[in-house]
């Protein structure tokens, strides 16, 4: 016990055994970043990809409720517009990136015995293909470019941010930085010489956009500002 008489919980003890031993388990090259930050010091390292972990950790539940906010957000005002299987109806014009990312998904549900069923098609469907809707459009099949401006955004999915009045490119630009933030998580690369705080705002900002109340939820229930304000060096740091 400490002099307050509170516990320390989860306190770890890194020998030069133990230390030796992780950078094998984790790999020098892995490693590599954090030695680099923590100025040669490998148990300072080590702290630092811990907390680095954490924090990737705590983000997952934020950036999970926005991406099914946003997702069903835009699925609900193409099914408004174009039909409940919208990504099949040739009017709203999706590109060949985007087509190809659907074509995949329903590849994967029969394979594994599900139903491709809209419900199914939606939920399969990757964070960066929302996003990539927001963007101006690529190749069409046919050739010539898709203009999501005039097939998705302008009739249909600017109604998914009730919120705020915003174009497509001002939508698209924090999504797409946040897409960049999550597959960084979602590849266990380092995120802390990010600015995190501003990447926990935006995140906030976007999904007060779509629901206030879905931003209030991910607030409550959020470990993200807690971690941020916990040294690396914090012997009750956990994962």
């Amino acid at each position: 016990m400490g002099e307050s008489g509170a516990l320390v919980k989860n306190a770890f003890s890194y020998t030069d055994a133990m230390i030796t031993a992780l950078e094998t388990s984790l790999s020098p090259e892995r490693m590599a970043t954090y030695v680099t930050k923590a100025g040669g010091d490998r148990e300072k390292a080590v702290r630092l990809y811990t907390w680095n972990t954490a924090v990737s950790a705590a983000f997952y539940g934020p950036l999970q409720g926005l991406e099914i906010a946003l997702r069903n957000a835009m699925h609900r005002e193409l099914a408004a517009l174009y039909g409940v299987d919208w990504y099949d109806n040739p009017a709203t014009g999706l590109d060949m990136g985007s087509l190809n990312r659907i074509s995949a998904a329903r590849s994967d549900l029969r394979r594994d015995g599900y139903a491709d069923d809209p419900p199914h098609i939606v939920a399969a469907l990757s964070f960066g293909f929302w996003v990539a809707l927001l963007g101006a459009g690529g190749r069409l099949v046919v050739g010539g470019k898709a203009n999501y401006e005039m097939t998705v955004w302008r009739p249909a999915v600017f109604r998914a941010f009730p919120h705020v009045k915003i174009s497509r490119k001002a939508a698209h630009a924090p999504l797409d930085y946040l897409r960049t933030f999550r597959n960084r998580i979602a590849h266990h690369e380092p995120i802390l010489d990010r600015h995190l705080a501003a990447d926990y705002a935006s995140l906030q900002q976007v999904a007060g956009w779509i629901s206030p109340q879905t931003q209030t939820w991910i607030a409550h229930h959020s470990r993200v500002p807690s971690l941020l304000s916990q040294s690396p060096d914090d012997p009750g740091l956990m994962f």
